[in-house]
């Protein structure tokens, strides 16, 4: 007989092994998984357990992993003024939402926005400089575009950061001016957006920890046991930051499984970083987290956001023949700095929305690889949104593995068809069809803040495909229900190395589990969005709980 410390009972189990097995009860011993049993309630010679959960045919399923999304981000920005659209539908409403916000905040304090969208407001344009400066001149302001790439300030901002008419435009970003070539306060990209950051007032560490508990507690909400911060590092102090996720860890304010992707200018050799290699940054953030935060790579950027027309495509924007985005980096330049992080040991972890951008990274990586082979590399390719059937086909052959932004299908399909990049290429965008179909070890992710957190909502989106207007885009490159369930679970599993311990409902794995009220193989697809999540289950403990209403 087996002893437990909790046996999970009535249950309707989506192991996602390897046969997709159902079952109906699991018993956990010291976190781990002891028994699976077919039947809702084990034979009681074959377990005790000191404690026992009545699922009462609710669908237990492996913890969700999600391989990429900004925590930290997330958690500053969720109290900032919301500009994103809805609720608002013109520029003068989020001018309206900041001129609140100014009023009850002091003289010369900061007064900060997020999530305004260019194209989804009726002017179909970027708030400007001196629209910022009708609401105050007296309060530095910084509104965040959605995407992440972009940002709008107004003069008291520029000044706090000594940002005037003569400053010149840096490789992979720039700022943008009006037609006299005076400065708008469009700020693109992050060599633009860094000094304006680095403006700003720092927070204290018991308030930042405050805003990281609220995060979590969000997340959790969402069935996440497994968590990747995308870029640490990218426009605050890394070391804030990584002490910041090991403390949370290590005090149990965070009971997530966490993985960090560290930027990669950090890891040059003339950088804080520099003379570290990966096993050494993973073992010193496994003690200081007591082994909850472990690293995950290095991160790069060869490319912007197609929203903020910084994507790299090969060929011109839908609309304006003019743009085709710009990469990041020279090609020998990439090839040389991701050779160095290979080298070192690091999991190279590449940001590439546009396809010039996808097969720049791609060549890069082939060159790495033929200097330096590796097996089981798993280099990545991030967001991978507007991939060629030649790039999916060059991932496979390089072994390259793909997180996919797939809820771009949802919030901006729409917009990509009719605005950035046509009917014919906007069909393709996330093409999960086709990784399947190579074999391409592949997860969907949220890139929260840029889009809300939830597993499920981006199960959806892979399953059905549906723009944020009803219509069905790319309808051949829907995956089924239970491989976008994988790509959420076991799928990330394999992408972290740690598919012998999580992923799925098996023997001797983790006791992480999500509790949902529904199942979603079952389930009319177009509600897997609106399923919730009732329990979170961490090391066999409940970490969160959903109310009853």
């Amino acid at each position: 007989m087996k002893n437990a410390d909790l046996l999970i009972m009535n249950a309707n189990v989506l192991t996602l092994d390897e046969d997709n097995t159902r079952a109906g009860s699991v018993a956990v011993k010291d976190g781990r998984i002891i028994g699976v049993w077919p039947e809702c309630e084990p034979e009681v010679n074959q377990v005790s357990a000191e404690e026992k959960l009545d699922l009462k045919g609710a669908t237990l399923i492996p913890g969700f992993i999600d391989t990429h999304n900004h925590i930290l981000g997330y958690a500053r920005v969720k109290n900032f003024v919301q500009c994103g659209t809805p609720p608002n539908n013109n520029i003068s409403d989020i001018l309206e939402a900041l001129r609140k916000k100014v009023k009850e905040t002091p003289e010369n304090n900061w007064v900060t926005g997020f999530g305004y969208d260019d194209t989804a407001l009726k002017e179909g344009r970027h708030i400007t400089r001196d629209e910022l400066d009708s609401v105050s001149i007296t309060h530095p302001i910084l509104i965040t575009h959605i995407s992440g790439h972009l940002a709008v300030v107004n003069s008291k901002a520029l000044e706090l950061a000594g940002i005037d008419e003569s400053v010149t435009d840096h490789d992979g970003g720039h700022f943008g001016r009006d037609a006299n070539g005076r400065l708008n306060g469009v700020l693109f990209e992050k060599p633009a957006m860094e000094k304006m950051m680095k403006a700003t007032p720092e927070m204290t560490v018991e308030d930042k920890l405050k805003q990281y508990e609220e995060a979590i507690q969000d997340y959790l909400a969402q069935g996440i046991t497994t968590n990747t911060d995308a870029a640490v590092g990218m426009l605050g102090d890394p070391n804030a930051e990584l002490t910041l996720h090991a403390e949370a860890a290590a005090k149990g304010i965070n009971p997530m499984r966490t993985r960090l992707i560290m930027m990669h200018h950090l890891l040059r050799k003339d950088s804080v970083f520099g003379d570290y290699t990966a096993k050494q940054i993973d073992e010193k953030l496994q003690q200081m987290s007591e082994g909850k935060v472990r690293l995950d790579g290095a991160k790069m950027f060869q490319d912007g956001s197609i929203q903020g027309y910084t994507g790299a495509l090969r060929k011109p924007y839908y609309t304006d023949k003019e743009k085709k985005g710009e990469l990041f980096h020279e090609q020998n330049n990439l090839n040389e700095e991701m050779l160095d992080l290979h080298r070192r040991g690091f999991r190279i972890v590449t940001h590439g929305n546009g396809d010039r951008a996808i097969g720049s990274i791609l060549d890069a990586y082939e060159y790495v690889l033929e200097k330096e082979p590796q097996k089981n590399h798993q280099h990545r390719i991030e967001h991978v949104q507007t991939a060629t059937p030649e790039d999916i086909q060059k991932m496979e052959d390089l072994d390259v593995a793909g997180s996919f932004f797939i809820n771009h299908v949802y919030y901006w399909g729409d917009r990509h068809k009719n605005i950035f990049l046509g009917p014919e290429r906007a069909r393709r965008i996330s093409p999960l069809a086709e990784a399947v179909d190579h074999n391409l070890l592949f997860t969907l992710h949220s890139d929260c803040p840029v889009t809300p957190i939830s597993p499920l909502f981006s199960v959806w989106a892979a399953v059905n495909r549906q723009t944020s207007s009803g219509e069905e885009l790319g309808p051949e490159q829907k995956i089924d229900v239970i491989t976008a369930l994988k790509s959420m679970t076991i799928y990330g599993a394999q992408l972290n190395f740690d598919e012998d311990n999580s992923g799925s409902i098996e023997v001797d794995k983790r006791a992480d589990f999500a509790v949902l009220e529904a199942d979603p193989t079952t389930i009319d697809p177009k509600r897997i969005k609106d399923i919730a999540v009732k329990t979170t289950i961490i090391d066999g403990k409940v970490v969160y709980q959903k109310e009853d209403t």
